[in-house]
């Protein structure tokens, strides 16, 4: 199973949204809120190839996107198969 990082921000729907679906699939997952220390934000943007918003998800070292691209893999029943 591939390990789930998923970068997030104070007061973020999105975030919540996020979380809520990788808990109801029973996924465990890394969260760090970019907020809590200089410099990860800039790290976040760098991972994510200058990618801005939150959440930015990673499966090990791939770049899943946002929320709404999590939520496509879950609905396509790719979700799963992708973190084997």
């Amino acid at each position: 199973m591939k390990n789930i990082t998923m970068y997030t921000g104070p007061m973020c729907n999105f975030c919540d949204a996020a979380k809520r679906l990788l808990s109801r699939n029973n996924l465990k997952y890394e969260e760090i809120d970019i907020s809590t220390k200089d410099g990860l934000r800039d790290e976040m943007i760098k991972k994510a190839n200058g990618k801005r918003t939150i959440p930015q998800i990673f499966f090990d070292d791939h770049h899943v996107g946002g929320y709404v691209e999590l939520r496509e893999l879950e609905k396509n029943g790719k979700l799963k198969n992708i973190l084997e």
